[in-house]
């Protein structure tokens, strides 16, 4: 009889052993000497330490027809994935609130790659989230499906796998988090990009298939680091968030999460007096749209998204008195603010997340309107832009529109969740101004005879100029708020409070 036989407790501790990082040390050796960090390490970064409940930590991969002992137990190690729950941010909210579904790949363990135990061990989470409507944060780095567990002889392709279905199928049930670091293709890029939100490190390569997929499909040989680098996946939008490195990519799941745990009674706001001064007095110049963020919304609380896709349109995440809200913004400094395509992409993915996470949308508005002309059309706006009307049509969180400056025509209404009457409050400060079109525009088309008929150049700008004014008169603010187009004109110190009291019932 063996010592484990005759001591079981010690042989639970000897195989518990096994999964250890110090059970790989070599393994760990060479992933800490490439810059990354482990499984075990970014379990314990994530719940700072605290105790978990881990689900199949004994499993191994099914290779037992090809490994035997020790090598069986320490080289495929809980079958390359670390499932459990536990609590994330427990400094900030009760455990009942912190508690989370965490699905960490261990690319130590056969380069995290999906095997038949680590498909299973992932379904189990995913049940276990389900259930207890847990959030989940997912590390996603390996290497695909796993062609070498020899010891599964009921499938033929391997094709009934339920992972992915149960996967897609918690969209807007529990907010999924994926994080990457590393390689991540075919299903475990699936996974990543099936999430709500996608943080990636700069390391990042995430592709539907690897280098010996890609190769074996007759498409020739390519290096790993060449497939779906995150310098492209940043400004194609299958990246939300790019940070430097694992320690970061923690951080920001964190604080990602935060914000679908609960509002956090611990905050702070700029003087709001000096809001104003951030918005210059000539309408034609253009500004900053990210300082008034940064000061209007609670301070260091602002998450971009996606910002090297669609800069037409900012989005991300933020917090008004501690309250988590979306957030959608006007960049007048990329095509005047103009909605094309990528944006509209963008904000409707702002409203589809919203929608999941059940997220206030505070919406800062400031655009022409829909980019036009040929080569927009060309690139699919009247699909891509209406697009944008449905998601803010099945958006049933509430919205709070705030008319920085410009509102005209479609562009302003979708940013709006498609149209005036949707928002929960329509608000705009002083200089906004409204339109079925811009004012440039609507000079020209609508008094093309007059201005034809000028007797000269300088008495055509003259009339221009004079026809804008009036135009200008009757699009401002005050005049769209006395036909009740939008609720009230406020002062910009006074939009926090506008903000907050708009949802306080919700």
């Amino acid at each position: 009889m063996s010592d484990q036989q005759n001591d079981p407790y010690a042989g639970l501790q000897n195989r518990l052993a096994k999964t250890t990082d110090e059970a790989r040390a070599a393994a760990v050796d060479k992933r800490h000497a490439r810059g990354g960090r482990t499984a075990r390490e970014n379990l314990a970064d994530l719940t700072d330490g605290g105790a978990v409940s881990e689900y199949g930590q004994l499993a191994v991969a099914a290779q037992r027809t090809r490994r035997e002992g020790d090598a069986l137990y320490a080289e495929t190690a809980a079958d390359a994935v670390i499932t459990a729950v536990g609590a994330v941010n427990a400094e900030l909210f009760p455990i009942e609130q912190s508690q989370t579904a965490l699905i960490i790949n261990d690319y130590t363990v056969l380069a995290g790659t999906q095997g038949y135990f680590h498909h299973r061990k992932i379904d189990r989470l995913l049940e276990i989230s389900e259930q207890d409507d847990l959030p989940i944060v997912i590390y996603t780095e390996g290497g695909g499906g796993r062609p070498g567990d020899t010891d599964v002889w009921v499938s033929m392709a391997g094709l009934n796998v339920p992972t992915f279905h149960r996967w897609a199928a918690l969209a807007g049930r529990v907010p999924r988090i994926a994080v990457n670091h590393g390689y991540c293709f075919a299903g475990n890029a699936a996974l990543f990009g099936a999430a709500d939100l996608r943080i990636a490190t700069e390391a990042s390569c995430i592709g539907m298939a690897g280098p010996a997929m890609i190769e074996g499909g007759g498409l020739g040989s390519w290096k790993p680091q060449d497939i779906g680098p995150v310098s492209v996946h940043r400004e194609n939008g299958v990246v939300d968030i790019v940070v430097v490195d694992e320690a970061e990519a923690t951080l920001m799941a964190k604080r990602v999460l935060a914000c679908v745990q609960g509002s956090v009674a611990d905050w702070q706001a700029a003087d709001q007096s000096e809001l104003a001064a951030l918005m210059p007095t000539n309408r034609r110049y253009a500004f900053d749209v990210r300082k008034i963020i940064r000061h209007l919304f609670d301070t260091e609380s602002f998450i971009e998204t996606r910002p090297d896709m669609g800069r037409a349109i900012i989005t991300g995440l933020s917090r008004v008195e501690g309250r988590a809200v979306a957030v959608l913004a006007s960049d007048c400094r990329h095509l005047g603010g103009a909605i094309d395509g990528e944006s509209a992409t963008k904000a409707a993915a702002l409203y589809q997340l919203a929608e999941r996470w059940r997220l206030p949308v505070v919406s800062l508005i400031d655009t022409p309107g829909f980019m036009v002309g040929p080569e927009s059309e060309a690139g699919g706006a009247p699909r891509l832009m209406s697009d944008l009307f449905i998601a803010g049509a099945t958006l049933t969180q509430p919205i709070v529109a705030i008319f920085l400056r410009r509102a005209y025509g479609l562009g302003a209404m979708a940013m709006t969740g498609g149209s005036f009457e949707v928002p929960r409050y329509a608000v705009s400060w002083p200089q906004g101004e409204f339109g079925a079109m811009g004012l440039e525009g609507a000079v020209h088309l609508g008094f093309r005879q007059e201005l034809a008929g000028a007797p000269d150049e300088g008495a055509r700008q003259a009339l221009y100029d004079k026809l804008l004014a009036e135009m200008y008169d009757k699009g401002r603010a005050v005049e769209a708020a006395s036909y009740l187009e939008i609720d009230a004109v406020i002062q910009p110190e006074e939009t926090r409070a506008a903000i907050s009291r708009a949802l306080v019932a919700s």
